[in-house]
């Protein structure tokens, strides 16, 4: 049987989000070789071979079917990958790597709010230069993608090696396609976005290959891993109330509570305050309300719709 491959950013903010995330669901990252080794081991998940890659690796190794599950950007997957779809499905969105792939040009360019005002303005720049239109990007794939579906033509790709957010001021391209935060610095270098040059909303997430060898083994340890992370993020959603006495399923059903045993349920975390008075008003008061790290249950549907799509 094969064993599964996971793989997670090497360095940066991406590798201490990603190595955090892990351990709250209760696996330890630990480098064999030390902080330059690219081979790392999770405890509690000895089954599986760790790989520290560059998040492009990550990607590439995804789509190509080398690794079976990887944390990385949604930017990198769309920009590599013509039919995502098709070659690899996202698992969780994990809440850090926030970005969004953006189209922005001159603060000077005053008539340039839109695409369709980019549209008529490629037109007029090459009549007026004799060229067409310089777009500075890293994402050749994405950029032209989405001025196909905007009907933008005339312009030229400029590849980005550096900081593309300079290029305008640089005199190597006209505009840019870039991926922003804040839009700080590109607002530093006299950009701004246009008002619907948004391509995409991207963040960090766990990512399942659907090329990869896939068997019974490898399966059984994603549904392992993704039991743990179903049961945290369940934990960190819901909040422990324990009566002074055994609660009715009714009334518990009609409160939304779940996770009934006894004196014990589980409810929501915005409603337990409101569950609590219910309840004690109910004469099973009193009540008390606590953390829970972990809620485990018999089913997993992020491991199930993951499977679905082989």
């Amino acid at each position: 049987m094969n064993r599964l491959t996971i793989a997670i950013p090497s360095k940066g903010r991406l590798k201490e989000n990603a190595e955090a995330w892990l351990q709250g669901c209760g696996f330890r990252l630990s480098q064999s070789g030390g902080e330059r080794s690219y081979v790392a081991a999770l405890k509690g998940l000895p089954e599986a071979d760790i790989l520290l890659l560059s998040a492009r690796e990550i990607a590439e190794g995804l789509l190509s079917g080398r690794l079976h599950l990887g944390v990385t950007g949604e930017d990198l997957l769309h920009e590599i990958s013509p039919d995502l779809d098709r070659e690899a499905a996202v698992i969780r969105r994990l809440g850090f790597g926030h970005a969004r792939a953006v189209v922005a040009v001159p603060q000077a360019w005053l008539d340039v709010s839109t695409m369709s005002d980019l549209e008529s303005a490629a037109a007029q720049f090459r009549d007026r230069h004799g060229r067409a239109m310089r777009v500075a990007t890293k994402y050749l794939n994405l950029t032209r993608r989405f001025f196909a579906s905007r009907s933008v033509g005339n312009y030229r790709l400029v590849e980005s090696a550096g900081a593309t957010e300079a290029a305008p001021a640089a005199g190597t391209a006209d505009l840019i396609v870039d991926i922003t935060t804040t839009g700080a610095t590109l607002a530093a270098n006299d950009l701004r976005i246009l008002e619907d040059g948004v391509i995409l909303e991207s963040e960090a997430a766990l990512v399942g290959s659907l090329g990869a060898p896939w068997d019974a083994g490898t399966l059984a340890t994603l549904r392992k891993l993704l039991d743990s992370v179903e049961a945290r993020a369940r934990g960190q959603r819901l909040k422990r109330l324990q009566a002074g006495a055994d609660i009715p399923r009714e009334l518990a059903s009609r409160m939304g509570l779940t996770g009934v045993a006894g004196m014990t349920a589980y409810c929501r975390q915005a409603d337990m305050a409101q569950a609590a008075r219910e309840l004690c008003h109910a004469g099973l008061g009193p009540v008390s309300i606590s953390d829970v790290e972990f809620v485990h249950e018999a089913e997993n549907g992020i491991f199930a719709t993951f499977v679905e799509k082989f």
